[in-house]
């Protein structure tokens, strides 16, 4: 069919008789069902989609029906697919109602499909599909207007129940996790890590088969997204804001953009250098959640056996713990962007590649330890013990160390050294330490008696 008998998005208007409309295929919902208003033992099954036609014209079509032609239509086609839609109805958006579950589209229109009146189909003519397709990969939002994840981790709760948009690179794709409901319907979730030059991970949390399905295509460490509209929310669990997409985002996959262009050039680089993959563990556990018990050796031989990073509780000794060395071996400044350490006089970071080395300088400082911890079988060398962590292991701030005299400095030292200590521990491969593996502490205490003697029995009868 000749593209001249099209009638653009841009001029469909209700008074159109039998249109014929063609785009490429920019979003897509998940099929629903409803009880039929006039009986309600027949269920009235729809979904939705967004096509394009141009660079600032788009619109969003509803399909209704019943389960055999929804569901067929609706497995015909996905995201990234061109369509022509012939006699569909066009009406006028109703933003109180349905419309306001959808994407937001600079149409004062909006297109309703039906098995009886319109057809859908898949456009067939090559240069149709060659001018349409480079369509996907402009933003339905100005290039511009976006949060960094940076600005989002600022923000913090602010931005819960939000909706906003984001440009980000793709980290890290996990594993689809099936579910089912209370009222017994099927449900899936798919979680992506994102990065970009101010922070290493944030998650995408994904819902619909239609997203997840989008999202499991894209290639991690080189892939770019512009998502619009996607829902901001604090996470209690894991004290930190998450974005989840819903049924009025669009995802723009590698945007034709300048500021998308630059992110994939870091991404990139990033990868290539292997910075990525120091932070590649698993988020850190609720402390309370690790209960699994170890010795150091034990440790040890997890580590070597299974490589991946794992979590564990050991009541060992402190047996390194340089409190009374120099304030500038205990109290570290470190990059905010590339947490590699710097003076706290520079006015930018030397690291090359750091993504703000050419910007003034943003500097986190906190207590920056190398512990050693030892038990009956014996000793872990070198574990990481800062920031907030550190803090509340040693019971004061940054501020209230530097103003301690020698003397105190060696007293709280002595208050943990060869003292036994209940140690949350992250454990992490390393090409760098000897051992090959390195040792984060998560939280460290003093052993209560009680639980010793307890795990020491316990101990016992497993020998």
């Amino acid at each position: 069919m000749a593209a001249q008998s099209f009638i653009s998005i841009s001029e469909l208007h209700p008074n159109f008789s039998h249109p014929k409309v063609l785009g490429v295929i920019i979003g897509k919902t998940d099929v629903r069902s409803f009880p039929d208003r006039k009986n309600i033992e027949i269920d009235r099954f729809t979904f939705g989609f967004t096509i394009r036609d141009s660079p600032d014209f788009f619109i969003n079509v509803s399909a209704w029906g019943n389960d055999t032609y929804v569901n067929g239509l609706a497995d015909s086609f996905s995201i990234g697919d061109c369509v022509t839609i012939e006699n569909p109805l066009v009406s006028t958006k109703d933003p109180e109602k349905g419309d306001r579950f959808c994407p937001k589209t600079p149409s004062h229109y909006r297109l309703l499909v039906t098995e009886t009146h319109s057809q859908v189909c898949l456009c067939a003519e090559v240069d149709t599909i060659d001018r349409l397709l480079p369509l996907i990969h402009l933003p339905v939002k100005d290039s511009r207007d976006f949060y960094s994840l940076g600005d989002i981790v600022a923000n913090g709760q602010k931005l819960d129940g939000t909706v906003i948009n984001i440009l980000a690179a793709v980290k890290l794709i996990g594993e689809t996790k099936q579910f089912i409901t209370s009222d017994g319907r099927r449900g899936q979730r798919l979680e992506v890590k994102l990065f970009d030059d101010s922070v290493s991970s944030f998650p995408l949390i994904g819902w619909d088969r239609e997203a997840i399905q989008l999202l499991q295509t894209l290639v991690p460490r080189e892939t770019v997204l512009f998502i619009a509209d996607v829902k901001m929310s604090f996470d209690s669990f894991r004290s930190s804001m998450v974005a989840t997409v819903n049924s009025k985002s669009i995802i723009t996959v590698n945007p034709d953009t300048r500021e998308a262009s630059l992110l994939f050039s870091y991404a990139k680089e990033t990868s290539e250098s292997g910075a990525l993959d120091q932070d590649e563990a698993p988020e850190d556990l609720p402390v309370e959640s690790i209960t699994d018990v170890y010795t150091v050796n034990q440790l040890k031989d997890r580590a070597k056996e299974h490589p991946e990073p794992f979590f564990g509780v050991t009541y060992s000794f402190i047996s390194k713990l340089d409190l009374d060395s120099s304030v500038s071996k205990v109290i570290k400044t470190r990059c905010a962007r590339c947490k590699f350490l710097v003076l706290e006089d520079m006015q930018v970071c030397t690291t090359q590649l750091c993504p703000g080395r050419e910007q003034p300088l943003s500097a986190a400082t906190g207590f920056d330890l190398l512990v050693d911890f030892t038990d009956h079988t014996g000793t872990l060398q070198a574990c990481s013990l800062r920031g907030p962590v550190a803090e509340r292991t040693l019971g004061c701030t940054t501020e209230e160390f530097t103003s301690l005299t020698d003397d105190q400095r060696t007293a709280l030292r002595w208050r943990f050294l060869l003292e036994r200590c209940k140690i949350h521990v992250k454990i992490l491969p390393s090409t760098r330490m000897k051992s090959g593996i390195r040792g984060v502490i998560l939280a460290c205490s003093l052993a209560d008696p009680g639980e010793v003697k307890q795990h020491m029995s316990k101990l016992l009868q497993e020998l």
